[in-house]
C-alpha cells in the first residue's frame, strides 16, 4: 500500500473491476463523503448551533440530540446515489429504503458518544455494510438479521485532534487520516495490528455492584496488580465514547468492558449488536484482537432483532482469552473457584 493514498485510489484498486466490490467502495465513499460534513459541524461546535439540544428519545429510549438527528440526515443524503437497499440506524426505529433492489445494506450509528459533545471529547460514527439478500423490508425481513461473520466492510470515523476512518474490507485494518485542506481521507497507517498482552483496562468500575461474578472476579484481581494472580499492575481507563476506547486500543492495545448486568435493561448488555458490535468486532478481529460477550463470539451471534443488545468485551487477544477465563471457571452468583486466591479490592462478600 502506498503511503497517504487517497482513500478513493485505494478503494479503486481494491475493486479492480470487480461488481460487487465497486458496489462497496461506491458506498464507502458515500459514507467517507457524508463524515466529513459530520466533522466540520463537530469543528465548529457552538458555532454551529446547539449540537447537544435534546429532541425526544429513540426506539431504544435513549436521549436524541440535535447532532444525532443531523448526522443521521446528513448519512441519508450522501447514500441516496450509492448502491444500498436499505439503511438501519440507531436513530430510526424500521430500516428506511433508499434504492431498493440495490445489493447492499448498511446498518449505522450515526454519532456515537454524543453526550460528550458538550465537553469536547471524541466522538464517532459506526458503520456496517452487509449483502442485501432480498428485496422485503418488514421488521422481520431476514435481510436485515445477519450475523456478524456475513459483514463486507466494516469502520468508524472518530471525530478528535484528527478526524480518522479506521476500516476494514475483511482482509486487514487500515486507518486514514482526514486532510481538511483537500477533504481526502488518505492512509496514514495500513495493516495496524493490536499488541496480543496488555495493562490497561477501560469499564464503568460504578456498576461494580452491579455486575455478575465473573466480571467483578476480573476486575478483583486487576486491581490487586503485581500481587495478584495477573501479575502485573493495571492502568484504567473510561471515555464513555466507544468509538474512542477502541481507537486508543487499536493503537497501543488494550481491553475494553461492556457487559451485562443486574439491571433489567442492561441483562442482554447495552450495546446494539448491528451497529456498534458487530463492525467493532470485525474490526478488531481483522487487526489481531479479539471480541466477545464472554462466552461467545461477537460476530457468530445470530441475531433476532434489528436493535438487539449485546454485550461487548474486546481488544488485546490474549487479555480477552484470560477474561474468557473467568466466565468458564467463575460462579456468576459471585463465588470463586479457589485457583483465583483471595478476595480482591472491591469484594465483601
Amino acid at each position: 500500500m502506498t503511503e497517504h493514498e487517497p482513500l478513493k485510489r485505494h478503494l479503486r484498486n481494491w475493486a479492480a473491476g470487480d461488481k460487487m466490490r465497486g458496489d462497496v467502495a461506491a458506498t464507502m465513499l458515500a459514507i467517507a463523503d457524508s463524515c466529513c460534513a459530520i466533522a466540520e459541524i463537530i469543528a465548529l461546535g457552538p458555532l454551529a448551533g446547539t449540537l447537544s439540544a435534546h429532541h425526544g428519545t429513540n426506539v431504544d429510549g435513549d436521549t436524541q440530540m440535535e447532532l444525532d438527528m443531523r448526522a443521521n440526515e446528513l448519512i441519508i443524503d450522501e447514500l441516496i446515489d450509492a448502491p444500498v437497499a436499505y439503511l438501519a440506524s440507531e436513530e430510526l426505529e424500521l430500516p428506511v429504503p433508499i434504492n431498493q433492489g440495490a445489493p447492499l445494506y448498511v446498518a449505522i450509528d450515526p454519532l456515537d458518544g454524543s453526550s460528550n459533545i458538550d465537553t469536547n471529547v471524541s466522538v464517532g460514527t459506526i458503520f456496517s455494510v452487509m449483502p442485501m439478500k432480498c428485496d422485503r423490508g418488514d421488521r422481520e425481513s431476514d435481510c436485515f438479521l445477519q450475523k456478524g461473520t456475513q459483514q463486507v466492510a466494516a469502520g468508524y470515523v472518530i471525530y478528535g485532534p484528527q478526524t480518522a476512518m479506521v476500516l476494514t474490507l475483511g482482509s486487514g485494518t487500515h486507518i486514514f487520516t482526514l486532510n481538511p485542506d483537500t477533504g481526502e481521507f488518505c492512509l496514514t497507517a495500513a495493516d495496524i495490528s493490536i499488541p496480543e498482552d496488555t495493562n490497561e483496562f477501560a469499564i464503568n468500575t460504578s456498576n461494580f455492584r452491579r455486575w455478575d461474578g465473573h466480571v467483578r472476579a476480573y476486575i478483583d484481581d486487576c486491581l490487586e496488580g503485581a500481587e495478584g494472580p495477573h501479575e502485573k499492575n493495571y492502568n484504567t481507563r473510561w471515555i464513555a465514547s466507544l468509538v474512542a476506547e477502541c481507537h486508543r486500543i487499536m493503537v497501543r492495545g488494550g481491553i475494553f468492558l461492556y457487559p451485562g448486568d443486574r439491571r433489567e435493561s442492561y441483562r442482554s448488555g447495552r450495546l446494539r449488536l448491528a451497529y456498534e458490535c458487530n463492525p467493532i468486532a470485525f474490526l478488531v478481529e481483522q487487526a489481531g484482537g479479539a471480541a466477545t460477550t464472554g462466552e461467545l463470539r461477537i460476530l457468530d451471534i445470530e441475531p433476532t432483532d434489528i436493535h438487539q443488545r449485546a454485550p461487548l468485551i474486546f481488544g488485546s487477544k490474549n487479555e480477552v482469552e484470560l477474561l474468557s477465563h473467568y466466565y468458564r471457571e467463575v460462579q456468576p452468583a459471585q463465588e470463586r473457584a479457589q485457583l483465583f486466591g483471595n478476595r480482591g479490592l472491591f469484594r465483601t462478600a
